[in-house]
């Protein structure tokens, strides 16, 4: 009788594993914001747990490159942008479908070497002679909404375009994406960048010091998401822009350093002008 149990045993954990061998393996592949590489690799990682076969493939990186990608025809079934309009050029170029959904909102900061060897004491020093400044460059998201920093900063009576003008000035480097910025400040190649919070990570957190931009002149970033016309599995790319806005998909982005999403705010896009509901 044990004999007999054994083999049924064996028979049906053979059968369930040729099962599990001729399942087809169902590929999902993201384009999203580089910014947003920690926060989706887990959050990709729990959606495989939970559709068993799906492998998530992620392509990270600025977002203006990500849509020069998809403008060419690269294959996608999911793209997250880091500002609207990004989201806005990947529509006008016909791979959007349906309507994007914001999902979740950030702020800039300055960051600096641990050893701060430009002694900055503040975000008024930027425009101090002989800072090494490195920034993203443009088209980038965290540029359009460094620029739109810098518009506020021209106008205030405190700072004015003299202090503007520094911070130009000591512009040394542009990178292609935001992650770029911070690896150089976390390296000591710069004495500050321009970075989102989110992006002073577990990994350089000991390898640079953070710095709040006043709240006057910060920005609040927007992500926003959606399904690529042309996808390959439409439910299971839905499945994935569900799973970001879901309450865990959101935990999972706080912990982060992101801001929760609008709930049910979505974009639709005129002359790269967002309209949000």
């Amino acid at each position: 009788m044990r004999f007999t149990k054994s083999l049924i045993a064996v028979v049906l954990l053979a059968a369930s594993l040729s099962v599990a061998v001729g399942q087809p393996v169902r590929t999902l592949i993201v384009f999203a914001a580089s910014s947003l590489t920690d926060a989706f690799e887990e959050i990709g990682a729990a959606f495989e747990t939970g559709n068993p076969g799906v492998d998530v493939l992620f392509n990270f990186a600025g977002s203006s490159t990500l849509v020069a990608q998809l403008s060419e025809g690269a294959q996608a079934d999911v793209f997250a942008s880091a500002n609207p309009r990004q989201m806005a050029a990947a529509q006008d170029a016909g791979r959007i479908t349906g309507e994007p959904w914001v999902f979740a909102r950030n702020r800039l900061a300055l960051i600096v070497p641990a050893d701060n060897p430009a002694r900055i004491e503040s975000f008024a020093d930027l425009q101090n002679p002989g800072i090494v400044l490195v920034i993203a460059a443009e088209g980038v998201p965290v540029r359009d909404y460094t620029e739109a920093m810098l518009t506020a900063l021209s106008a205030d009576p405190a700072f004015g375009q003299t202090y503007v003008d520094g911070f130009r000035a000591n512009i040394r480097s542009e990178e292609s994406n935001v992650r770029q910025v911070a690896a150089k400040v976390a390296l000591g190649e710069a004495d500050a960048g321009i970075v989102y919070s989110s992006d002073v990570t577990p990994d350089i957190r000991e390898s640079v010091l953070q710095f709040d931009i006043p709240d006057a002149f910060n920005v609040i970033a927007e992500y926003l998401i959606a399904v690529v016309e042309g996808t390959a599995d439409g439910e299971l790319a839905q499945s994935f822009v569900d799973t970001v806005r879901s309450d865990a998909g959101q935990e999972t982005l706080e912990r982060w350093g992101f801001v929760r999403g609008v709930p049910e705010r979505q974009c639709r896009y005129l002359l790269f002008i967002p309209v949000c509901w």
